[in-house]
């Protein structure tokens, strides 16, 4: 244990004091002369030696305390890296719900905007056909011609009101419509042209197609 004292004194004084010897007084360097005079060779050498060997521990553990330092700065970047990963897959798990979200609402929508789209086409732009179920001198059904967009009606020269139902640009598709009034108990139903807005006859528009 004396050894031990008389080694850190010596390692933390004279090794010091050999650093920084012009910080030391000369009553404190006669004093050290003394010290290293008095003592045997042999305590010297053990001083020495134990004196090398606790820097050697001392270079150790500060090599080791370096690992450890650096050990513990990659296991930071680490963590940093997997909260920027974790950060990123909740933004994309976000972004995919609110797809799942906006997919939803136009599959719920879509069946409301084919309903509305029934009967959207134009009349008045281009040619059209339209099936007529009759024409009638007495009848008047002028109050329900604003229910629906496929229910339409005019009066001629002759004063005769002639309706329609249905409004398509393909004159196969009036045809087939026409065929399922006529099942239905309409006999007088046939196909009818427009053309921006206007009758005209048929031949002047589908010369081609013979009426059935």
């Amino acid at each position: 244990m004396k050894n031990l004292v008389v080694l850190l004194v010596f390692v933390f004084g004279l090794g010091a004091g050999f650093e920084a010897s012009a910080q030391m007084s000369k009553k404190e360097a006669k004093e050290w002369k003394k010290r290293k005079k008095s003592m045997a060779v042999d305590q010297f050498k053990a001083m020495f030696d134990e004196n090398k060997s606790l820097k050697g521990q001392v270079s150790s553990l500060r090599t080791e305390l370096a690992s450890t330092e650096e050990g513990i700065a990659d296991k930071d970047d680490q963590i940093s890296q997997y909260q920027e990963q974790v950060s990123d897959l909740r933004n994309e798990v976000n972004a995919a719900k609110a797809e799942v979200a906006k997919a939803k609402e136009a599959a719920a929508a879509q069946p409301k905007q084919q309903a509305a789209q029934i009967g959207a086409i134009n009349d008045q732009v281009g040619i059209v056909f339209k099936v007529q179920i009759g024409a009638f001198k007495s009848k008047n059904l002028t109050k329900y011609l604003e229910a629906s967009n496929n229910f339409s009606g005019e009066t001629d020269d002759k004063g005769l009101k002639q309706y329609t139902l249905g409004v398509f640009t393909d004159y196969w598709d009036a045809d087939t419509f026409k065929k399922y009034l006529r099942e239905m108990g309409v006999k007088d139903a046939w196909i009818v042209s427009f053309k921006d807005g206007q009758r005209v006859p048929i031949k002047d528009v589908l010369e081609s197609v013979s009426k059935s």
